[in-house]
């Protein structure tokens, strides 16, 4: 049955890209290290129509829209290949040239329990997440987290982050994996080839929230900071 957290390849005619998808009770909620993807879905026999709205969340120009447009709507179709999901269509603004993606289920390892969330704690809803090392370490990362009850689902171009946390009263606390889904090394000299651990505390209101967090990249330990901005309430 289709549903779940996906990691997400897709192509629009030669252009690739790679993200993040979330799937659940009709509704898509994903995205990239630049774009947010939300949208809808429907069973029709054996077949998911899909359709989902692309739009920029992050105005670095180096990641270009692949329609042009940082506004865009996509419609599709797919069905079940194995464990994955196969998709196949087109974007409105771009009659006539071909879309396609593959979404592969992310299997969830052992993660920590989700804490309490309570009175005045953080929105559950889709997040960009812009994210930037300290002490004078340059890099960073960018792409969406999904928030909600207590658990993280999210990613970017070339990982994926699972995670929990606990948060009430403008106040937030949690743990973070951090796994590649497409290999980085060389990309990200920081993150690129290692599994992270990331321990983090931070503030929250009604739309944003950040935090300062510990990341443990192999052997090096390193700090940074974040920060959240609301997309869609899920």
């Amino acid at each position: 049955m289709f549903g779940g957290f996906y990691t997400s390849r897709y192509q629009l005619g030669p252009t690739p890209g790679r993200g993040v998808m979330y799937a659940r009770g009709g509704r898509m909620l994903g995205g990239s290290s630049a774009f947010a993807h939300i949208g809808s879905f429907e069973a029709i026999g054996e077949e998911i129509a899909i359709e989902i709205r692309t739009s920029r969340h992050n105005p670095d120009p180096h990641y270009s829209a692949m329609a042009g447009t940082d506004d865009a709507t996509l419609l599709a179709r797919g069905r079940a290949d194995g464990r994955n999901y196969r998709f196949a269509g087109e974007l409105k603004e771009l009659p006539g040239v071909p879309f396609q993606s593959v979404l592969t289920p992310v299997d969830e390892p052992s993660l920590p329990a989700t804490g309490a969330t309570g009175a005045g704690g953080i929105v559950n809803g889709l997040y960009s997440i812009h994210l930037r090392l300290l002490d004078g370490v340059d890099g960073g990362l960018t792409g969406v987290m999904l928030l909600n009850e207590g658990r993280i689902l999210g990613g970017d171009n070339y990982f994926y982050y699972l995670g929990a946390y606990a948060s009430e009263h403008g106040r937030w606390k949690g743990q973070i994996l951090n796994q590649e889904h497409t290999p980085a090394r060389g990309v990200d000299l920081i993150f690129g080839g290692h599994e992270v651990g990331i321990g983090f505390a931070g503030t929250c209101d009604m739309d944003s929230a950040r935090f300062e967090a510990t990341a443990l990249a192999g052997k090096r330990s390193v700090r940074l900071s974040a920060a959240l901005k609301l997309l869609q309430r899920a």
